[in-house]
């Protein structure tokens, strides 16, 4: 009688040189396909339609947008952004150090502030401002709760331009004091001690070594602001100044052509904002050069390096060379 014995072979794990052989099979992702698919098809209808849909009405839109009373109001827009800017950040940085002061006294008058600003309404603000003549008569100097040395009439030096400046440069501080605020804190501490140590006067700490570095936590916050600012210049049509907004709503009410003026308010603040994007990236860029010795290029020079590659290739493609 005979038996056989069954013997079981074990796999061979692949050795290390045999790796290379494997094919690598890229995963796939279809359903990124058809998404990315249904997006083309839905950008392309909207395009589609504001080319051919006549509501849009072109013609008034072209007619409109570089006339002379637009460009007028643009400017007046572009004035309320730029002081409201100047002076609220140059306010905000105040009351920033207010908050940051050892004096319980300031840090009380400096939260009081961004809490009251933060609280009300910019349109109530506005309005207030706007009627500020209703309750002060006049505005004087003197010595407190006794004679008024010099005084001016309010109605004289707060107009309407100058209210609405007032009231966006104040709204504008309380948000740009905790903006302000929350980069010099990020600043570590550490640095200050050293340079307290190495004999440098407070004010060069602050100017030379706190805000080079504050500015990088800064100025992505404060260039949302700045764009929310110019934007929210809007909001001064209540007090009948010839904005932007204010004057197309004024020719729409003559013409009725809502749609393609809104169209033309809305390329002009389009256009501007993305202005007020590529100073951001130039600013950013300028004050990072402490964190990052090399940059990562900008896309002019990207476009510039592209130009020479492309260049570059066609001498060395065959019968590129004469």
């Amino acid at each position: 009688m005979s038996s056989s014995t069954a013997t079981t072979e074990k796999p061979v794990s692949a050795r290390p040189d045999d790796l290379a052989d494997l094919p690598v099979v890229p995963a796939r992702h279809p359903w990124r396909w058809v998404a990315g698919a249904v997006a083309v098809v839905v950008v392309a209808q909207f395009l589609h339609g504001l080319a051919t849909n006549p509501g849009w009405d072109w013609q008034t839109f072209n007619a409109f947008l570089t006339t002379e009373t637009i460009l007028r109001a643009v400017w007046v827009t572009l004035q309320l952004t730029f002081y409201g800017t100047v002076l609220g950040f140059a306010l905000g940085a105040v009351v920033a150090f207010l908050r940051l002061s050892p004096s319980p006294i300031l840090q009380t008058i400096a939260w009081t502030y961004v809490w009251a600003f933060r609280s009300i309404p910019l349109i109530v603000q506005l309005v207030f401002w706007f009627n500020l003549s209703y309750l002060y008569k006049r505005l004087g100097i003197g010595i407190p709760f006794g004679p008024t040395v010099w005084s001016f009439s309010t109605v004289d030096v707060l107009g309407a331009l100058g209210a609405a400046v007032l009231g966006l440069a104040l709204h504008q501080a309380a948000y740009a004091a905790e903006i302000i605020r929350a980069g010099v804190i990020s600043v570590d501490g550490g640095q200050l001690e050293a340079a307290a140590a190495l004999g440098i006067p407070r004010l060069r700490q602050i100017r030379r070594i706190v805000l080079p570095q504050a500015m990088r936590a800064i100025l992505p916050n404060a260039a949302n602001e700045v764009v929310s600012l110019f934007k929210g210049t809007s909001i001064v049509y209540v007090m009948a100044i010839g904005e932007l907004f204010y004057q197309v709503q004024v020719i729409y009410g003559r013409t009725g052509r809502v749609v393609p003026l809104l169209m033309v308010a809305t390329v002009w603040y389009v256009l501007l904002t993305t202005l007020l994007s590529i100073g951001q990236y130039y600013v950013e860029r300028y004050f990072a050069r402490g964190a990052d010795r090399n940059p990562p290029p900008t896309p002019l020079q990207r476009a510039r390096a592209l130009v020479r590659h492309i260049r570059a290739t066609r001498l060395i493609a065959p019968g590129g060379l004469t």
